[in-house]
């Protein structure tokens, strides 16, 4: 009589599989948000070696063969033109002072617009958000980075505070091919330091901002008066 072998392992359901994973991706999530919040931490004091727009543009001259030279230079708010800190934020981001990392109000108006529409006409991310999207992010589109930038930038407003993410932002937005920040924007196009950039100037460079490798300041006449109205509607 043949002995039977040992009882085989029957498979596990497929429900079970299916909780393993989700269970495997809460904790890489959870893994991931905290190096998020690790590194947030010490840009508070720290200033990035480099970010993750800047690896991209290096990258694209890489795989184009292009000639590539980057300009950056970190300054503390204090030696950055109100005018031009001023003309960002009517520009970029009216309600800075007022939301904590997402504008819940300009969203909800933009959501509004593109029902009636039936189309996303514009967009409603908060400097805040643009922050995170270049310090971890690139400028490729796609719901995966929106859904990290709408979880990150609450907490970066929390961890660095409003004049940190203000100033973090102005030193390594992108303001041209390979110009990265305020003082290499200001030198780049009027040969200023960052410090002396006029109402003017400032509005002009922040009128680029949209589309910095294509805009150029002198073409934004139209766009960089109504930055101007915007300035003095906030009160500057």
């Amino acid at each position: 009589m043949r002995r039977s072998g040992p009882p085989r392992r029957s498979k596990p359901p497929a429900r079970a599989w299916i909780r393993r994973v989700i269970r495997w991706g809460i904790l890489i999530l959870i893994g991931v948000h905290l190096l998020w919040a690790t590194a947030l931490a010490g840009l508070r004091f720290i200033n990035p070696v480099t970010t993750g727009v800047q690896l991209q543009r290096q990258l694209e001259a890489i795989l184009t063969l292009s000639k590539y030279h980057q300009v950056r230079k970190q300054l503390p708010l204090s030696q950055i033109s109100p005018d031009l800190q001023h003309a960002v934020i009517a520009a970029e981001d009216g309600r800075f002072y007022e939301h904590h990392g997402i504008d819940w109000k300009q969203v909800r108006k933009v959501a509004e617009e593109s029902r009636e529409s039936g189309e996303i006409s514009r967009g409603a991310s908060t400097i805040t958000q643009q922050l995170v999207k270049n310090l971890f992010f690139t400028t490729h589109r796609n719901p995966i980075r929106k859904v990290c930038e709408y979880t990150l930038a609450p907490m970066a407003d929390f961890i660095l505070g409003k004049q940190r993410v203000l100033e973090l932002y102005l030193n390594n937005v992108e303001w041209g091919p390979g110009i990265f920040g305020a003082e290499a924007a200001a030198q780049f196009h009027y040969h200023v330091p960052a410090s002396k950039l006029s109402r003017e100037q400032a509005a002009r460079l922040s009128a680029i901002l949209p589309s910095p490798r294509r805009r150029k300041p002198g073409r934004m006449n139209q766009y960089s008066a109504a930055i101007q109205t915007r300035m003095r509607q906030l009160g500057w």
